[in-house]
């Protein structure tokens, strides 16, 4: 039998209370990062919801006006869950803060980012993400794709999903990414949401289709950006009912008032 030393025991008792504090500094880094709440113009209101799995998680959004008058926005999902993604996550957005109030095009900014993550790869450790640019004169909304699910646009004409995907950051050094464009009308929303949301289960183990989603997602027209994700929040809860979630949650929504 091995016999611990005082100390030993110290650590032993104080270990769980240390790991607890480390959490929720952890939660108070992570809540620094994250918007104060919905911006707002004459013409956009970019709002956003942040459900972790636990007391942190791996996904992340921001948002923001550029001195060219543009809005501009991001929202991403590391590989992982818990302490160790919320720590990835938060190097992702400290290397995507040093670039992405530049007013460039949104292929540049992901390409760029990639290749810092590259520098110093963590092993095992990438983020899917989507960058984009909204010009509240134009109407007109480009963003690049690093592997998130399309973003879905409800308008006059229905709903469908925007653009294409593309390789998640830092998993290729010469990965490229596509610009994608559309005008934007009065009325009009985008949603664009971590796999979390889409992965939603309900008590038949059936996941939230795109079908289903767009349903939901046909109902937000007419709402504010904020109602839009309290719309959808309780509806997805509503289809999860017992099940719950199983993965971070994080939506960002991009509303042009009628």
């Amino acid at each position: 039998m091995r016999i611990m030393s005082t100390s030993s025991i110290a650590e032993s008792a104080t270990w769980p209370h240390t790991l607890e504090a480390a959490r929720d500094e952890a939660r108070l880094i992570q809540d620094s990062l994250l918007p104060r709440g919905t911006l707002r113009g004459d013409a956009f209101e970019v709002a956003f919801r942040f459900a972790p799995l636990g007391e942190v998680g791996g996904d992340f959004a921001d948002f923001f006006s550029l001195p060219n008058g543009l809005v501009g926005m991001y929202m991403g999902d590391v590989v992982g869950k818990g302490l160790i993604a919320a720590m990835y996550a938060s190097l992702v957005m400290g290397t995507i803060r040093g670039i992405n109030k530049t007013g460039e095009d949104t292929a540049a900014v992901l390409g760029l980012l990639n290749k810092r993550l590259r520098v110093r790869p963590v092993p095992g450790r990438y983020s899917s993400m989507i960058y984009a640019l909204f010009n509240p004169g134009s109407g007109e909304l480009t963003f690049s794709n690093a592997g998130v699910p399309l973003p879905l646009l409800v308008s006059g004409n229905g709903c469908r999903s925007l653009g294409e995907g593309g390789f998640p950051s830092g998993m290729f050094a010469d990965a490229a990414y596509e610009v994608h464009t559309v005008q934007l009308a009065p009325g009009d929303a985008v949603l664009f949401a971590t796999d979390g949301l889409h992965e939603m289960r309900n008590a038949l183990n059936e996941d939230l289709s795109w079908g289903k989603l767009e349903e939901i997602w046909q109902q937000c027209r007419c709402k504010s950006a904020d109602e839009c994700l309290d719309f959808l929040f309780d509806e997805v809860r509503s289809f999860s009912a017992s099940s719950g979630s199983h993965d971070d949650m994080t939506a960002v929504v991009l509303k042009v008032p009628s």
